[in-house]
């Protein structure tokens, strides 16, 4: 599982008709200081996530086990909404006090 980020949507007229009514959006991976690794990716959403939330994502074959993506041509699905982080006793996330999220 990865943290990302999710930075814009992709649009494309144009796709496999197994992926026609998915929504695709731009994620940023993050640490928990929000800072950027790696390169962005396209992901499926399949929880309805918005532009600036931090999400989950997986990728490979794990992206092929939600509903909303099995058995299609997927390598990256987001698949959870984050709303808290506690990492040793302390809250290093908090969704309601996120600047990033719109």
């Amino acid at each position: 599982m990865i943290f990302a980020r999710v930075t814009g949507t992709v649009v494309c007229t144009l796709k496999d008709e197994k992926l026609v009514g998915s929504k695709l959006l731009l994620v940023q991976p993050v640490d928990l200081a929000g800072s950027s690794k790696g390169g962005p990716l396209v992901a499926v959403d399949s929880v309805g996530a918005g532009e600036g939330e931090l999400v989950l994502i997986v990728q490979g074959s794990s992206a092929r086990q939600t509903t909303r993506t099995e058995g299609r041509p997927v390598d990256a699905v987001i698949f959870a909404i984050v709303d808290t982080v506690e990492a040793s006793g302390k809250t290093a996330f908090k969704k309601s006090e996120d600047a990033h999220a719109k």
